[in-house]
C-alpha cells in the first residue's frame, strides 16, 4: 500500500472531487476528515503521510488546523486546497508551515504535481533519519 493521505474539507463533494484526481496507478490510504478538529484527532492517532487542507471549514479552520497539526509533528506535509488564492493567504499557509497551495477546483495534473513535490519531501526527511 501507498501512503496514507487525510483529505479535510467540510464538503464531502470536495472531498470525492480531490480522490477521483489522484493518480489512477498509485494506491492510497484514504482517511477524511469534515473540520480542523476532526482532522487534528485523526491526525495524531494516523499519522498521515499527507495531508490535503481546505480553509474554509466549521469548528476549527484549515489556518488554525494547519498551526494545530505542525505543533504536533513539526514535519506534517500540508497541501492547501483552496479557491482562495489572495497573495495574503499563499503568505498565510506558507508562513504557517503548509508545504505548497493547490487551487480549486482541482485537476487531476495539479494534484499529481503537489503529491511529487510532497514526495520529494517526505523521501528527504526519511533519508535524514
Amino acid at each position: 500500500m501507498g501512503r496514507t493521505l487525510l483529505i479535510v474539507d467540510d464538503s464531502p463533494i470536495a472531498r470525492k472531487i480531490l480522490i477521483r484526481c489522484l493518480p489512477p496507478d498509485e494506491t492510497f490510504r484514504i482517511l477524511e476528515a469534515g473540520n480542523g478538529e476532526i482532522a487534528l484527532k485523526v491526525y495524531q492517532a494516523e499519522r498521515p503521510d499527507i495531508t490535503f487542507m481546505d480553509l474554509t471549514m466549521p469548528v476549527v479552520d484549515g489556518f488554525q488546523s494547519i498551526v494545530d497539526i505542525r505543533k504536533f509533528d513539526p514535519e506534517a506535509v500540508i497541501i492547501v486546497a483552496t479557491a482562495d488564492i489572495q497573495t495574503k493567504t499563499l503568505f498565510r499557509v506558507l508562513d504557517a508551515g503548509a508545504l505548497m497551495v493547490l487551487k480549486k477546483p482541482m485537476s487531476r495534473e495539479g494534484v499529481k504535481d503537489a503529491l511529487e513535490k510532497a514526495e520529494e519531501v517526505l523521501k528527504d526527511s526519511e533519508r535524514r533519519r
